[in-house]
């Protein structure tokens, strides 16, 4: 994706994009058994190459931008106090499949990260709340869920993924004209 930046701006801004040292924490899994259900948390789930998470009842097309959802663990407290809730929304009660810890999840947007040892996802885009979130929340919930609601993700590489695994920004591959002659 283009920088909408000229010059040494152009530099500075793909340096800093790039700089994310922190290690996160995949601190819950979700998994949908049917439309309009809650979801069940689990330790552990699978996560099947361009399609979905094992185990829910979501079935995205192979390419699909939406074959995973993540919400920021922090966020989860923000929401609770604006709805006026003095503990962290349960994170199944967001209806999205993983929540992170440690990292800023809007700062993978457009990059690839790694959960545990396998699985590899690319962060496609910002997943807005839905009308459900009255229904889930309360009067307001939809609101409260407004620049909180996470992000989608396609399933590059599939693997286990369990409560606990490290979460982190995955090295991005050299252009191919950045490879030098003959390589």
């Amino acid at each position: 994706m283009p920088f909408p930046f000229v010059g040494d701006d152009k530099s500075t801004i793909a340096r800093l994009l790039g700089t994310l040292p922190q290690v996160g924490r995949l601190e819950w899994i979700g998994l949908r058994p049917a439309r309009r259900q809650p979801l069940q948390a689990v330790t552990e789930a699978t996560l099947e190459t361009d399609r979905h998470l094992l185990g829910d009842h979501a079935r995205p097309k192979p390419g699909g931008k939406r074959q995973v959802t993540l919400v920021q663990q922090e966020h989860l407290a923000a929401v609770a106090g604006f709805l006026g809730l003095t503990e962290p929304v349960e994170p199944g009660r967001l209806r999205r499949n993983l929540a992170v810890s440690g990292l800023n999840l809007l700062a993978l947007k457009n990059r690839r990260v790694r959960i545990g040892e396998e699985a590899i996802l690319e962060i496609t885009g910002e997943c807005h709340p839905c009308s459900r979130m009255e229904e889930e929340l309360g009067p307001g919930g939809y609101n409260a869920m407004r620049g909180h609601g996470g992000l989608t993700a396609r399933i590059v590489q599939g693997g286990r993924i369990r409560v606990g695994d490290a979460v982190y920004l995955e090295p991005t591959p050299p252009a191919a004209s950045a490879l030098p002659a003959g390589a």
